[in-house]
């Protein structure tokens, strides 16, 4: 059996990566308390099922402590075990309660939404690391569809290392495990004719290839990442995401992810994201 669960902050997408799980035809089931996890895998394999999906989360309550070592006995009996834990800053996820207008689930009356926030990140923080992190405070509800249905697509004998770029004036990603600040190379931005471009576009490219700073910027992270990357994989990582940072996120973030992409697809599974393209 496969069994991907979902974890993570409330109002952070947990419901739209359950449904893109659902749309893919795993069973899901939401909010299950961790302690009925191995008796529910159990009874759905009975029944046939290959494929399960479930949501677990701060509802849980005192049940969370249990999850590491429920993961721990699932996997030790064989099945696939895999968590997916999202995320999102906590201004982010306040506006999002104010527009939807739902109870945060540890409301009770006392506590204000930020007050509530926290508390849940308190709560659930032994449990963010026992997966792969989405930062979704960016993103679209299309883009972390596109995002959960990547991650189903990877192969987990392999290790997987995800360069996104990203534009520091909104902020860096929460799920980078590497983060490099690009920001003091030359800025296509200030080039009219660039301006609207990205930095997968020849224009823009060229422009950043005549400069020997970029280049060598490009060269010395690769090195780095190259360097350290069995490092990781020994420490039994299947998920590395480094992440790019320059002011806008479009031109020289994108251009160096791209070029990094290239370096190593025939050194580990590769994905690309580009956080403010999407």
């Amino acid at each position: 059996m496969q069994l991907i669960l979902i974890s993570g902050m409330s109002g952070s997408g947990k419901s739209v990566a359950l449904k893109v799980l659902e749309d893919a035809g795993y069973y899901c089931v939401d909010n299950l308390p961790a302690s009925l996890l191995p008796a529910t895998t159990e009874l759905l394999q009975c029944q046939g099922v290959v494929q399960v999906a479930v949501a677990v989360d701060a509802r849980a309550g005192a049940g969370l402590s249990e999850l590491p070592l429920t993961i721990s006995q699932l996997k030790g009996s064989g099945m696939d075990v895999r968590l997916v834990f999202l995320d999102a800053n906590t201004d982010t996820l306040t506006r999002r309660f104010s527009e939807t207008r739902r109870r945060h689930p540890l409301a009770d009356g006392k506590l204000t939404i930020t007050e509530c926030i926290e508390r849940e990140r308190d709560l659930l923080a032994s449990i963010a690391e026992l997966g792969v992190r989405f930062d979704t405070s960016e993103l679209s509800a299309n883009a972390l569809r596109a995002w959960v249905k990547e991650f189903l697509g990877v192969d987990r004998s392999r290790m997987t290392l995800v360069f996104q770029s990203f534009g520091f004036k909104r902020g860096i990603p929460l799920d980078a495990d590497m983060v490099f600040d690009i920001r003091c190379l030359p800025n296509p931005h200030y080039d009219l004719a660039l301006r609207e471009l990205t930095g997968k576009d020849a224009g823009v490219v060229a422009f950043l290839e005549r400069e020997p700073q970029v280049l060598r910027m490009a060269a010395d992270i690769r090195k780095f990442v190259e360097d350290w990357l069995p490092c990781f994989a020994n420490d039994n990582r299947s998920y590395l995401t480094v992440a790019i940072g320059c002011t806008g996120g479009r031109h020289r973030s994108v251009y160096l992810v791209e070029g990094l992409a290239r370096y190593f697809k025939t050194m580990a599974q590769v994905l690309v994201r580009h956080r403010e393209l999407v």
